[in-house]
C-alpha cells in the first residue's frame, strides 16, 4: 500500500469511538477479529522466522533462494498479492463505474511511460520501479498502524508522532543500512537498482532508530500499566515489522533470508484486507438472505476463487517475464522464447505492479470511499 494507502482510511469517525473504546477494554481493537488479526500479522511473522530456521537446518540460509522458496514466497505471495487489488477495483463493477477514468488511465499511462523510460535507459527504469516498491512496502506498514490507531480512537498528537516514527524507522533504518553497506547478496528487484549512501548515514540513523523504538515500547508498557490500555494489533505490527526487517536485511546477508522475511509479512495481510473487505461488503448487501452454514460455504467458495484467480494471473505474468526477458526457469515455464520488443514487454509486464502501487493510494481512503466507513 503506497503513499496514501490504508493509512488514509484512519480518519477518525467520532460516531464509532465509544464502540471501539469498549472493544479495547474487552481485549483489543481489532481490524478484522482477534483470531484473524493475530493469525495474519503474528502468524505471517512467525512463518517468516520459522523459514529462517528451516533454511539453516537445510543449509540454504546463506545462499540464494531455492526454487521452492521463489515459487511459494515470490510467485504465490508477492506477485499474486498485486492481482488481489483487482478484486477491489476492476472486478467490482460498482467501484469500477465510480472511478472509471482512474482505473483506465493508470495502467495506460504506466505502460506509455514505461516504454519511454525503458527504451532510453533500462537502469533508470528499474531504479524508479524499485524505489516505488520500497515506498509501497514502507507505507503499507505505516498504514496498518494508522488503521489500528483509528480503530482504538487514538487521536493524540504525541502518540501519532511516536507511532509513526517507530513504524517508519522500523523499515527505513534497515534500508539505510542496506544502502550504506553495498553490495549485498540480495537485491530488491535487480542488481544495482539501489544507489549508494555513505556509511555515516547509517551511523546517524542508528541511535535514532533505537531511541524511537525504546520510546514506543516504554510508552506502550506505561499506558498498559497505568490505564489498562493495550492496542495489541498496533504493537504486533510495529514489533513484527521491526524484527523481520532487521533480521532480513541487517542480521543476514542472504537472498533467502531477505525473501522470506520481507515478502510474507507484506503479502499475507494484504490478501486478508482485500478478501475480507469484499466479503463484508457482499455480506452487508446480502444480509439475512442465507443461513450461517450456507454463508460459510459461500465464503469458502469465494476464498478458493479469489486465491485461484490471483495465482493463475501471477503464473501467467511470471511465465511471460521469464520467456520474454529473464530466461531463467525453463523447468517451470518451458523452453520456448519470446524475442524482440523488450521495452514493450517490460513496460507491459510491470503495469500490474505499478498500477497496484498507484491505486493503493486511492482505494483505502475513508473520505473518498464510502464503503470503508461501513465495512472496513
Amino acid at each position: 500500500m503506497s503513499g496514501s494507502t490504508i493509512a488514509n482510511s484512519s480518519t477518525d469517525d467520532s460516531r464509532r469511538l465509544p464502540i471501539e473504546r469498549e472493544r479495547i477494554g474487552s481485549g483489543g481493537a481489532w481490524l478484522f477479529s482477534a483470531p484473524i488479526d493475530l493469525g495474519v500479522f503474528g502468524g505471517s511473522a512467525v512463518i517468516s522466522l520459522l523459514a529462517l530456521w528451516v533454511g539453516d537446518w537445510l543449509g540454504i540460509l546463506h545462499r540464494d533462494s531455492p526454487a521452492w522458496t521463489w515459487v511459494t514466497a515470490v510467485l504465490l505471495i508477492d506477485v499474486a498479492h498485486v492481482y488481489s487489488t483487482a478484486f477491489r477495483t476492476y472486478f467490482d463493477r460498482d467501484e469500477f463505474r465510480r472511478r472509471r477514468w482512474l482505473y483506465v488511465l493508470t495502467p495506460a499511462l504506466t505502460f506509455g511511460l514505461g516504454v519511454a523510460i525503458h527504451s532510453e535507459s533500462s537502469h533508470v527504469f528499474w531504479r524508479i520501479v524499485a524505489y516505488m516498491a520500497v515506498f509501497h512496502f514502507v507505507r503499507q506498514q505505516y498504514g496498518w498502524v494508522a488503521l489500528y490507531r483509528s480503530r482504538a480512537g487514538e487521536s493524540d498528537r504525541v502518540g501519532r508522532w511516536v507511532d509513526s516514527s517507530a513504524v517508519y524507522l522500523a523499515t527505513i533504518y534497515p534500508l539505510v543500512h542496506w544502502h550504506a553497506h553495498m553490495p549485498k547478496q540480495f537485491e530488491w528487484l535487480i542488481q544495482d537498482d539501489f544507489g549508494q549512501l555513505p556509511v555515516i548515514a547509517e551511523q546517524i540513523v542508528r541511535p535514532i532508530y533505537w531511541c524511537v523504538l525504546a520510546t514506543y515500547a516504554l510508552r506502550s508498557i506505561t499506558r498498559f500499566a497505568t490505564q489498562r490500555f493495550w492496542n495489541v494489533g498496533k504493537d504486533l505490527v510495529v514489533f513484527t515489522t521491526a524484527v523481520c526487517w532487521y533480521v532480513g536485511i541487517i542480521t543476514f546477508d542472504s537472498d533467502y533470508a531477505f525473501t522470506v522475511t520481507n515478502v510474507i509479512i507484506h503479502g499475507v495481510p494484504y490478501f486478508a484486507l482485500v478478501f475480507l473487505y469484499q466479503q463484508r461488503k457482499s455480506a452487508r448487501d446480502a444480509a439475512g438472505d442465507s443461513t450461517t452454514r450456507t454463508r460459510r460455504s459461500v465464503v469458502a467458495r469465494r476464498l478458493f476463487l479469489f486465491m485461484a484467480t490471483v495465482w493463475v494471473l501471477a503464473y501467467v505474468e511470471e511465465l511471460l517475464w521469464d520467456r520474454a526477458v529473464w530466461h531463467e526457469r525453463d523447468w517451470l515455464f518451458g523452453d520456448f522464447t519470446i524475442s524482440g520488443w523488450e521495452s514493450c514487454w517490460v513496460a507491459l509486464l510491470v503495469v500490474p505492479q505499478v498500477t497496484h502501487y498507484v491505486l493503493d493510494g486511492f482505494i483505502w481512503k475513508r473520505r473518498s470511499n464510502p464503503e470503508m466507513g461501513r465495512i472496513a
